[in-house]
């Protein structure tokens, strides 16, 4: 059984974590449907709204996508593996702009964190491949969320 050089793995993890955020490749997205693509879209108003009583609010999701990425990177990086109050993730309703811009920011920051740590990373076991494996499914899960949402509300009603 052969195995995956670790330089190789760690390009395709970094380009698929590039392509889920923010340059699409053609691996898995649409052009101009990374993440922060899409959320360049989107205004702070937008952003606080559901379009059910069941959904959470664009900007919950990006909290979320945030948080999950903060506790990967204090595992990662730190060894931290506290359980994360998964809860309080959830609880961003209405957001003004400047809440808005700080919420895009603070995700920006968590995912070039994640980057530095992946292009860095010199062994890869197999928690560290499970976990690079888990921030694409469940960041590119919650990029399906927002871009559904977004389209929910741009229907006229």
């Amino acid at each position: 059984m052969s195995q995956i050089p670790v330089d190789i793995f760690r390009s395709n993890v970094l380009q698929l974590l590039d392509e889920t955020f923010e340059n699409v490749h053609g691996y898995i997205l649409d052009r101009g449907t990374s993440l922060f693509e899409t959320l360049a879209t989107i205004d702070a108003a937008t952003a606080s709204r559901v379009f059910s009583p069941r959904a959470s609010t664009i900007a919950a999701q990006v909290n979320h996508t945030r948080f999950y990425l903060d506790v990967l990177i204090r595992d990662l990086r730190d060894g931290d593996s506290t359980p994360a109050d998964w809860d309080s993730s959830w609880q961003v309703t209405e957001v003004t702009p400047e809440e808005w811009d700080a919420l895009i920011a603070g995700l920006r920051t968590s995912y070039d964190e994640i980057k530095t740590i992946a292009a860095n990373l010199d062994e890869w076991t197999d928690d560290t491949v499970g976990g690079a494996m888990a921030i694409i499914a469940h960041s590119a899960y919650h990029l399906g969320e927002i871009r559904l949402s977004l389209a929910a509300l741009q229907v006229p009603e």
